[in-house]
């Protein structure tokens, strides 16, 4: 247990496991603070929990416990010259066991931390405060304390029907289980016409069906029966890809699912049907990145850029959802160019798929990724670098070389001293 340090600059991947489900009551002594908090109370990470603001800090906190059980979390925000200690030694006799205390603090304050966390207090920041640096606190408490592992939820959807974003999200998703070594699944949500099972060759007899029809709450062990192995570390959860029934949810159908896989998987890769209903808006908005699959021409680029903007409204805190272009340079079709599509939407795509009928026909034909079918293909190279870019993980080779390269630097210059030296 550390205390937060705010004036770090951001990680390039800054990734916020969502809380579960907890009661949180903020205590604020600035309106700043209390303003902040109230916009975390409605981010999606925090959609499980139920967060409440009040005004007048630890004094106000005490009062209201004398009268009341105390929630999973009490956030309790400093004042000027406040007895801080004493005041959490008061707090003590009103809080109930298994209470986790964070103290929202100011530059002023004096109280040593090692006397704050003697006191039980979970966490200590330093304001002032955004509205992410209160879902972060509240969230890292539960992932770093409860030694679960988290899973990441990447959602790829098409900006169009027929753009091939179900063939991107199955390379993407293979490409990070076998070259980034993480635990992966994919999820094929596409129930009545899904390919996943498909392209990974795989026949299962269970899926994403039993799992979303199940009268129960689905546990990780029934989790654990519906995949299909499909590598070391890749497992798939396949759609039935069958029409005897109608394929209608609410739109929290597969809150469960997800949140029983996030337990035991570290990235989940959800094949999102193109369609607009109450849940695939939930999945993608509830998602931890979001990758839109679009081909450069007006249709797509209209699509993308309504999409962008309603997630992005709809996820203020969040990094910006991703978009790729895919089959660019299909022979005889009039195009949007890159740069224009990209000027359009006011963002880079962070890739740029060329069409190739037919090294992506075999790989779909032979139930194969492209990788396996062209290993040293630049579209392999493209999913790779997509791949690391939606997981936040670095080049691994790029590491390497970054690593070794005083080493070679120094090397090249000693040989080259000498050869100088001699003549």
């Amino acid at each position: 247990m550390s205390a937060q340090q705010q004036d770090q600059p951001p990680h390039a991947d800054d990734y916020i496991a969502p809380a579960p489900r907890i009661s949180v009551q903020a205590f604020c002594a600035s309106v700043a603070t209390a303003t902040a908090a109230r916009g975390a109370a409605e981010d999606r990470r925090l959609a499980k929990a139920h967060l409440s603001v009040h005004m007048g800090g630890i004094a106000a906190a005490i009062d209201a416990y004398h009268k009341a059980p105390t929630p999973n979390v009490i956030m309790l925000e400093t004042e000027p010259d406040c007895d801080i200690l004493a005041g959490l030694d008061e707090l003590a006799t009103v809080c109930d066991p298994g209470t986790r205390v964070v103290v929202l603090g100011n530059p002023s304050d004096v109280a040593p931390y090692r006397e704050l966390v003697r006191r039980g207090v979970n966490d200590y920041v330093v304001g002032p405060f955004t509205v992410i640096d209160i879902v972060r606190t509240i969230c890292s408490l539960f992932t770093a304390s409860e030694s679960v592992s988290v899973g990441r939820l990447i959602a790829v959807v098409g900006a169009k029907g027929g753009v091939g974003a179900s063939t991107v999200a199955h390379n993407v998703g293979w490409t990070i289980a076998r070259d980034l070594g993480m635990d992966s699944v994919v999820v094929d949500l596409d129930l009545a016409f899904g390919t996943a099972g498909l392209d990974y060759n795989q026949d299962p007899v269970q899926g994403i069906a039993n799992a979303v029809f199940s009268p129960e709450r689905p546990d990780s062990a029934y989790m654990e029966r519906l995949l299909a192995k499909c590598s070391d570390h890749l497992s798939l959860l396949a759609a039935p890809a069958t029409l005897d029934q109608v394929y209608d949810f609410g739109a929290d159908a597969f809150d469960a699912i997800f949140d029983t896989m996030r337990m035991t998987t570290s990235c989940i890769v959800l094949d999102v049907p193109h369609q607009w209903t109450a849940w695939t808006k939930r999945v993608l908005v509830g998602a931890d990145d979001i990758l839109i699959v679009a081909e450069p021409d007006l249709a797509n680029m209209r699509n993308t850029k309504n999409m962008l903007n309603l997630l992005k409204a709809s996820r203020p805190n969040d990094r910006p959802p991703l978009y790729c272009l895919n089959q660019v340079d299909m022979p005889k079709r009039p195009e949007i160019e890159v740069k224009e599509f990209a000027k359009t939407i006011e963002s880079q795509p962070i890739a740029a798929i060329p069409f190739d009928s037919r090294l992506f026909g075999e790989a779909a034909n032979n139930g194969q990724m492209i990788a396996e079918v062209s290993a040293r293909h630049r579209t392999t190279r493209t999913f790779l670098q997509m791949a690391q870019r939606l997981t936040g993980r670095p080049d691994l080779a790029d590491q390497r070389e970054s690593f070794l390269s005083p080493i070679i630097k120094k090397l090249q210059g000693g040989r080259g001293g000498g050869r100088r030296a001699a003549g």
